[in-house]
């Protein structure tokens, strides 16, 4: 999408946090470059904003950046269905007017929340799944790519993994629930969100998560907040936990009470484990999780702020 080139103010180029999925052990090798990753995506979406793009636009650039990664599961480094194929899902929701798009279960494509956009702007629908995703795609130009650009080595050896150990976990407490997201604020004040996933390693073919689903696996308002979610899809979509955490922010919580009120109460009603980031319609933000390590990163005033693990935090100036 073309960006504006109208700068914003100095003292208010916006806010953009991301996120590259929640999980419950990472290498150390691999989490620098997840770190990278989500640094490179918030500054990307950072300098969207400080050219006077909208909170849309940012969203979409960051998320295009991790879908880009094959580190992360979306896009290129998609996690594989039970028979070794790659169905991803994907959204986004302007808080201007609460337009969204998306997508499910989609192949063959490189960037779902390209997609996902086209789908808000382009149709009268909000989500396309399938088939009609695949020919909605090629009515708009979106090439398909072979399935193999999609499919990393790591990706193999995953789904060879869990084939193995199938039934030695409850189906309740996943190893690993990788999605990526970012919320932004822009300079008049407008919020928007994306995420965009591969799902869950050796799912059913067909499985939907709570990534395309408006509520769940994100939401935007501009009288509340923005945010995009992680975690065990079943038991996000069970509680709704993207619009259940705004529901606590519009009772008058802080941005990290709604984040604890609500993913605790998803752990404690359905042991089931996740992630959040969250921007108010004040600017104020959040990064919170249960799972053991969640990368993300945030760009404001200037700083980008990132981490993985709890009570880690680093700080550099933005060029």
């Amino acid at each position: 999408m073309d960006v504006s080139t109208v700068p914003c103010s100095a003292d208010m180029n916006g806010v953009v946090v991301v996120h590259g999925g929640g999980a419950s052990s990472i290498s150390a090798e691999r989490k620098e470059r997840m770190r990278q990753g989500v640094v490179r995506a918030a500054a990307a979406a950072y300098g969207v904003l400080k050219q006077g793009g909208s909170a849309v636009d940012a969203v979409e650039r960051a998320v295009t950046v991790l879908e880009d990664d094959p580190e992360f599961n979306a896009g290129c480094g998609s996690v594989l269905n039970e028979n070794g194929d790659v169905e991803m899902d994907a959204s986004i929701m302007d808080g201007k007017d609460l337009s969204t798009g998306a997508v499910s279960a989609v192949r063959c494509i490189a960037n779902p929340i390209k997609l996902a956009r086209l789908v808000m702007e382009k149709t009268s629908h909000c989500l396309l799944t399938g088939q009609g995703a695949a020919k909605f795609a090629a009515d708009m130009g979106i090439p398909e790519v072979p399935v193999e650009t999609l499919i990393t080595e790591r990706s193999k050896k995953h789904l060879e993994k869990e084939k193995r150990e199938k039934g030695a976990q409850k189906p309740d407490c996943p190893k690993n629930m990788g999605t990526v997201g970012a919320v932004a604020l822009d300079c008049k004040g407008n919020l928007a969100y994306a995420t965009s996933t591969g799902g869950i390693v050796n799912k059913m073919v067909g499985r939907v998560g709570d990534t395309p689903c408006v509520g769940s696996g994100g939401y935007a308002d501009n009288n509340i907040g923005a945010i995009s979610t992680t975690g065990h899809g079943e038991s996000i979509l069970k509680v709704n936990l993207a619009r259940l955490t705004l529901f606590h922010l519009e009772q008058g919580k802080t941005a990290e009470e709604a984040a604890n009120l609500a993913l605790n109460y998803m752990k404690s009603k359905l042991k089931g484990l996740g992630g959040l980031i969250m921007i108010s319609k004040t600017g104020d933000w959040v990064t919170k999780w249960t799972s053991a390590s969640m990368p993300w990163a945030a760009a404001k005033d200037g700083k980008l702020q990132a981490g993985i693990d709890l009570c880690e935090i680093m700080t550099e100036d933005l060029p």
